[in-house]
């Protein structure tokens, strides 16, 4: 990659990974549904309007956009809602990778290699030691870890979708456009749920301060639009492994922003953990190329 696109990707990593601080900030004013409703509202309209639909089936935006928008960021939400700090949610999310990749050996018969494996065992046992420690803060800090993870479980389930959609689209999907198009999925069955499960009268009662509002805005504009307008087109000019491999570094920049920004305190233990499940998803990245056998050197002719 140019120099330049090396450090746009890594800008983009950075958007993703400070991205967290918002959603924490936002939380303190919005209940978590009605929050991840409002944030894929933000990002849809009016962009929908400008941006061309991406060449593929309507169940596609619906099979991406429940497990990734209610799923994933609606539990996402609520576990952060419930006390799962900022920056090792961050690392959490992460391991949507290797579920993606169980996913795919699954459901598309893909195979698990060496490396996969590997990071697995690695990234896995980084998650259990982040979950034990959670669990010394009781059943609610249990709760709000185990949700983070189902999130990232929703995340593998979407990844899958969009595998089996870009073997079907009739053209190239454009990965800025599909995400402002399935962004009209989560908002009604989102508001829905929080009608029901937040109540009436938590919606009415939201104070929204400036500090909610700009988190909105962030999460829905410029993590969404520009970050996914970013990747898409640094997607367009190099090869897809080359550019997600720096999606490894949101994690770094979420604990930073975490720490810096909310103050969060991450304990040698539970840096550790987080350090696992980084280097598990690294190690389970890796693609093993065979090396061609040397062509034979033919033998001299023989003199007459």
């Amino acid at each position: 990659m140019h120099p330049r696109h090396v450090l746009l990707a890594a800008c983009v990593a950075a958007l993703w990974g400070f991205n967290f601080v918002p959603i924490k900030v936002g939380l303190a004013d919005f209940p978590p549904l009605l929050f991840a409703a409002l944030r894929f509202t933000a990002a849809a309209l009016p962009a929908v309007f400008f941006v061309r639909r991406p060449p593929v089936a309507a169940r596609w935006l619906w099979l991406v956009g429940l497990p990734l928008g209610v799923g994933q960021f609606g539990l996402l939400f609520l576990g952060m809602r419930l006390g799962m700090p900022a920056g090792l949610s961050s690392v959490v999310v992460q391991t949507s990778a290797l579920f993606t990749a169980l996913f795919a050996a699954v459901l598309l018969r893909e195979r698990l290699t060496g490396p996969l494996l590997a990071g697995m065992a690695v990234a896995f046992t980084g998650v259990g030691m982040l979950g034990a420690a959670q669990a010394g803060g009781g059943g609610g800090t249990v709760l709000a870890f185990a949700l983070c993870v189902v999130s990232a479980v929703m995340w593998g389930l979407a990844n899958i979708a969009m595998r089996r959609m870009s073997q079907t689209a009739t053209g190239p999907v454009d990965s800025f456009g599909f995400m402002v198009w399935m962004s009209l999925v989560p908002p009604v069955p989102l508001f829905a749920l929080s009608l029901v499960f937040e109540g009436p009268g938590a919606i009415a009662d939201t104070r929204v301060t400036w500090g909610g509002l700009a988190s909105l805005a962030y999460i829905a504009y410029v993590s969404t639009l520009v970050g996914f307008g970013v990747w898409g087109w640094l997607m367009k000019r190099y090869a897809a492994g080359t550019v997600a491999m720096y999606s490894l570094l949101v994690p770094p920049f979420g604990l930073l922003s975490a720490v810096l920004v909310l103050g969060e305190r991450v304990d040698a233990f539970r840096m550790l953990a987080a350090a696992l499940i980084v280097s598990g998803v690294a190690i389970a990245s890796v693609r093993l190329r065979r090396v061609p056998a040397p062509a034979p050197v033919p033998e001299p002719a023989p003199t007459r």
